[in-house]
């Protein structure tokens, strides 16, 4: 058992604590702001967007990564090692990697509504019906969870990262698997998301400049559906999420090629938990660039509040509002 005097000695003790309070404010924040965003979205009703099964996914998966991940790497930040026992470690490297890989596969569901609502303005609504998006939702969530699961069933060692503390799958081992499920799922994921945006920008630029659109019917649907902010929203979202975990992949792929690892204070903890931070900077970007977010997180405090009254009125009356 560590004393609360051994905790105390010494700088790299200090940085420790200083580690496990900034990993315990980042489970908090990606917890309590995915918490309010999964409500504002359940919240709605009537018409919603489709895109908005999308978003749900993603911050269904930012909340399972703040309470099943973030949350075990507070103590062992503190001890400086893994105290929850190999098979924890084994589904926590697990759940990092099928939750990663839903975020992924995700982005490309957005991206190709985001095409379709371009390239189709007219049909966009019977194509992309809720029913097909909650579908697609559940295949990539089985479908992810199935891809990842070999190393779940003891084929490789999890290993504890002691500078980020946290525990991975050790992929070395098992290289051809590793490469296939690369390529399974940033393969598709990157050329769609790559094509689609560069379509709709490309659609954007020729609207701008004038091009002539003899179909006045698909004119007008192609200009309401490229006004609507949505577009910008989900570029940015994606474009934030490769650059959050663009520092993490190049070092690993310079340090696996070359064999050095770089040994520089602090930069492994800062890669992998800038990387995990995404899953907080979602709900920024939405706040900050989506006016249907906003004006849904506002009817949620309305609703929110309106229930708080009403039912303090009743228990002030003494009537059981639920009857």
């Amino acid at each position: 058992m560590v004393t609360l005097t051994e905790l105390l000695q010494g700088p790299s003790t200090l940085d420790a604590l200083a580690h496990a309070a900034l990993i315990f404010t980042a489970g908090v924040a990606i917890i309590v702001t995915n918490v309010l965003i999964i409500a504002t979205f359940l919240n709605l009703r009537g018409p919603t967007e489709v895109i908005n099964i999308y978003l749900l996914s993603l911050a269904v998966a930012d909340l399972l990564c703040g309470l099943l991940i973030v949350p075990l790497s507070v103590y062992p930040a503190v001890v400086q090692q893994w105290v929850y026992g190999d098979i924890v470690c084994r589904l926590v490297g697990y759940l990092e990697v099928t939750l990663w890989s839903v975020s992924v596969f995700t982005f490309m569901w957005i991206s190709v509504d985001r095409y379709l609502a371009v390239r189709k303005p007219l049909r966009y609504e019977t194509v992309q019906t809720k029913t097909r998006c909650r579908c697609w939702m559940v295949f990539t969530w089985v479908s992810a969870a199935m891809l990842c699961c070999p190393p779940l069933l003891g084929v490789n060692k999890p290993t504890f990262d002691k500078d980020a503390y946290i525990c991975v799958l050790d992929w070395s081992n098992m290289a051809a698997y590793s490469v296939t499920v690369a390529i399974l799922v940033l393969g598709p994921s990157l050329i769609t998301i790559i094509y689609t945006y560069s379509y709709i920008f490309s659609t954007m630029r020729k609207l701008r400049s004038g091009v002539p659109i003899h179909d006045k019917e698909y004119a007008s649907a192609l200009s309401e559906n490229l006004a609507n902010p949505s577009h910008i929203v989900s570029f940015v979202l994606v474009i934030v999420f490769w650059l959050s975990w663009a520092p993490y992949a190049g070092i690993k792929l310079y340090e696996h090629f070359t064999g050095n690892r770089i040994q520089i204070p602090y930069l492994h903890f800062g890669i992998v938990w800038l990387g995990i931070l995404n899953s907080f900077w979602k709900s920024l970007i939405l706040v900050a660039l989506s006016p249907q977010f906003r004006l849904a997180a506002r009817l949620l405090c309305v609703t929110v509040c309106c229930r708080y009254k009403g039912r303090l009125q009743g228990d002030l009356m003494g009537i059981d509002l639920d009857e």
